[in-house]
């Protein structure tokens, strides 16, 4: 009697137990929750009908609604010639780093090059449903570019001047075909990580490389010395020049101006011939005498000579 009571009491509960494990399934696969840096993409029998932002959220369950996460707001990356892992990596390893990283340039040598592309994310739904593996798609366009812009360069041009350029081109052009091709993603930058020669030929780049650096450090040398000396001769070129031609400046004001006393002499002289013959006469004795140790005065109608005596101080 107690065992048919039990049971009895059991089956009056299975409906309140049915339902708290229809709830519980309710709750773990109906409820989910889009990080902040995600979206959901909510899919109904396999077909697209909504993208949610981050929170909590509700889905059917039992497997009538799928969800798939997609972190738009994360900056993602792919490692080419290397492999790093981390949550910006998440795809697609490479199959073979070092096959990946073996370059042909255009003179048809050999470089080792290793590059990363950062993305993100630009659409979900475009993202998901567009392109199957946009990630492996993604890889391929961007080992294809980078072989074809390293390939249209000289190995010097890689490994050293060019870094840069190769940089510009092939994020340019990834960023073209993604855009054709509608991958849903959008290009942040190619950054090249290390470019090297191959291993067998790396101490006579090393060489060369150091040779290339003394030429450029004696050229820098010799620059720097004709900097010093060419300043200096020039501006001891310009002084003399400054010199001479006020030198010449100087002559040609004191020969104008004794052309100009001559002239203004000659004028006096025409006007009154022996006045201004006395004149000169006296004014050049006047200039001659005081620098002369013994003076003698000669009279015509004297019969002896007259010394005069050098007074002190010219008197």
């Amino acid at each position: 009697m107690d065992v048919s009571s039990g049971a009895r009491s059991l089956l009056g509960r299975l409906p309140l137990i049915v339902a708290g494990l229809l709830l519980i399934i309710f709750i773990a696969t109906g409820v989910y929750s889009v990080p902040a840096d995600s979206e959901a993409v909510l899919q109904r029998f396999g077909k697209h009908i909504d993208t949610q932002m981050p929170g909590l959220r509700f889905k059917i369950p039992f497997g009538v609604d799928m969800v798939t996460i997609v972190p738009v707001q994360r900056q993602l990356k792919l490692e080419f010639g290397f492999q790093t892992y981390d949550n910006t990596n998440p795809f697609q390893p490479p199959e073979d780093p070092e096959a990946e990283k073996n370059m042909v340039t255009g003179d048809l040598s050999a470089a080792e090059v290793e590059w990363i592309v950062q993305y993100h994310i630009d659409n979900s739904k475009t993202y998901l449903f567009h392109v199957r593996n946009p990630e492996v798609t993604l890889r391929d366009l961007s080992e294809a570019a980078v072989r074809e812009v390293v390939g249209d360069r000289t190995v010097d041009a890689v490994l050293t001047t060019g870094r840069q350029d190769i940089e510009t081109e092939v994020g340019a052009r990834l960023r073209d075909v993604v855009t054709t091709l509608d991958l849903g993603l959008r290009i942040d930058t190619v950054q090249l990580k290390n470019v090297n020669p191959p291993k067998p030929v790396q101490d006579s780049f090393d060489e060369v490389n150091r040779a290339q650096q003394e030429r450029e450090q004696m050229i820098n040398q010799a620059n720097g010395d004709y900097n010093k000396v060419i300043p200096k001769a020039a501006g001891e070129a310009e002084q003399k020049i400054s010199a001479a031609e006020g030198y010449a400046l100087k002559r040609v004001n004191e020969a104008e101006g004794d052309g100009s006393r001559f002239t203004a002499l000659l004028k006096e002289y025409e006007k009154a011939p022996e006045v201004t013959r006395r004149r000169i006469f006296l004014e050049t004795v006047q200039e001659v005498i005081p620098g002369l140790d013994k003076t003698v005065i000669i009279d015509e109608d004297a019969r002896n000579f007259l010394p005069m005596l050098q007074l002190p101080n010219g008197k």
